[in-house]
């Protein structure tokens, strides 16, 4: 695991949220799943999406909900990135359910937000929901998946 010093230089972009072992990850778009999705045979047939009206969003209970990270990343070849959510969330019954981040990925990370609780859950756009937790990995090849997004 990569400490902030390290973390700073390889994410500059993110300088203002690394934290001792990780880089906060903020909350930019939220959507509702409007329609259903399928994967067979590696063919993604996703949902339909509505976008909730920022900046405050409300999670219902028993929900989930597509969230966005409020910048792209760019994961440096020989790292990957684990993301946890953060423990205010978690302390509230709500999480966050994510995926790897592969060397070499980069473009808008995607998250799944889940109320778990019996109450509705506000949050405001720009709230720290996730942190990114970085590794080195020897040997590794890129992504070069589907959801791989130009650089500019």
């Amino acid at each position: 695991m990569l400490g902030e010093k390290e973390l700073i230089k390889l994410f500059p972009d993110f300088k203002e949220l690394v934290q001792p072992s990780g880089i906060d990850l903020r909350l930019d778009e939220v959507f509702k799943q409007m329609g259903p999705a399928s994967l067979i045979d590696n063919q993604k047939d996703l949902p339909e999406l509505e976008k909730l009206e920022p900046p405050i969003y409300t999670l219902k209970p028993k929900t989930a909900y597509l969230a966005t990270i409020d910048r792209k990343i760019k994961i440096p070849k020989g790292c990957s990135m684990l993301y946890l959510p953060r423990s205010t969330l978690l302390r509230s019954f709500v999480s966050v359910h994510t995926a790897v981040g592969d060397p070499g990925f980069y473009g808008t990370l995607q998250f799944m937000l889940y109320n778990y609780g019996e109450f509705d859950y506000t949050i405001k756009q720009g709230e720290r929901i996730a942190q990114g937790v970085v590794f080195n990995v020897t040997g590794s090849g890129e992504y070069n998946g589907s959801y791989q997004e130009e650089e500019n």
